[in-house]
């Protein structure tokens, strides 16, 4: 599998293979169906791993715990991740301490590669209040700058972890403030499809500005992991669990219409293209939702397959409307 640079650590295959599906988050599957997914998806050359404790409540690291009982093959790495809210500053360090040493736990590893802020970074503690509904999964950022980022830094030099990212679903232009101060992550996850939507993620007013985020990244040489390629079943033929009828997966399941359709002219499945279009952005490597080895099997032909044309690209931007996440 074609490897790319990703900004101050080592290259990384151009997909990445997700703790949502094998967390079981987006449809049915069984662990021994995970575990095969695993294995299949190092032996495609694969090379990252990117999990969380909210991915099934530690199922997913569970998951490559018991495919690897501890000794990961070569060159793959594992990433992890804590949603920290609005803590106490007394709490941030147990906080993220325990969450660490309990993933570990869970993969059976001494030393994560690279961790993950989960939380949503917000302008400010004002920005808590305005949305009470979200409130648990936003820090504020004179508390990531004062508190959670000399944490991380001091979490690498403990060698407890390799390095640290940002997951940047968060207020836009917080985290584009972010990218560009120093220390700057490593990595930052971006949302990477083609309705420029977070979905049910997106807790702020305005654009979500996700190619603005990923333009930041690059311009301050940080790594830039694409996520939610068919933005959680959106940009598939059918969303593939329950949801409210005014959910905002299927919100943008029904802007895509245009997209299902243009994928039926092109004799693809919506799901492929999808992929296609995500890995035509500018990112180092994609983050795969996938459940089993057939969503997998998939996955790893649209990489073979290459970025799409210009021209496609333009046909694809024309079939939806982009301009609420723009």
């Amino acid at each position: 599998m074609q490897q790319h640079s990703f900004g101050p650590l080592p290259p990384v295959s151009i997909l990445t293979l997700g703790g949502g599906g094998i967390g079981m988050l987006w449809g049915e599957t069984s662990m021994e169906e995970c575990i095969a997914t695993v294995h299949a998806a190092v032996a495609a050359g694969i090379t990252v791993l990117d999990l969380a404790p909210r991915y099934g409540d530690g199922l997913a690291e569970r998951v490559v715990g018991e495919a690897f009982a501890g000794r990961l093959p070569a060159g793959i790495r594992v990433t992890s991740k804590c949603n920290l809210g609005n803590t106490l500053a007394g709490r941030i360090e147990p906080t993220l301490r325990r969450s660490i040493e309990q993933s570990l736990e869970r993969l059976r590893l001494s030393r994560l590669d690279l961790f993950f802020l989960h939380s949503n970074v917000v302008p400010d503690e004002q920005f808590l209040l305005r949305r009470p509904d979200a409130a648990e999964r936003m820090t504020p950022y004179e508390t990531f700058v004062g508190h959670v980022r000399p944490l991380f830094e001091r979490f690498v030099a403990e060698g407890l972890i390799g390095a640290w990212g940002l997951t940047g679903i968060g207020h836009p232009d917080t985290i584009i403030r972010l990218l560009h101060e120093c220390p700057a992550p490593a990595a930052v996850q971006c949302i990477t499809n083609l309705l420029d939507s977070p979905g049910g993620l997106k807790f702020f007013d305005g654009p979500a500005k996700p190619r603005a985020v990923i333009a930041a990244a690059r311009a301050n040489g940080v790594g830039v992991m694409g996520i939610r390629a068919v933005q959680a079943g959106a940009l598939t033929v059918a969303i593939d669990r329950p949801l409210p009828a005014l959910h905002p997966e299927r919100a943008d399941h029904a802007r895509a219409a245009g997209f299902r359709r243009l994928a039926a002219e092109l004799g693809t499945d919506p799901a492929i293209l999808a992929h296609r279009y995500a890995l035509s952005l500018d990112i180092d490597t994609l983050v795969l939702g996938v459940k089993n080895r057939e969503e997998l099997a998939g996955c790893v032909a649209a990489g073979a397959a290459g970025p799409l044309s210009p021209d496609l690209i333009a046909r694809i931007d024309a079939s939806v409307d982009r301009s609420r996440d723009a």
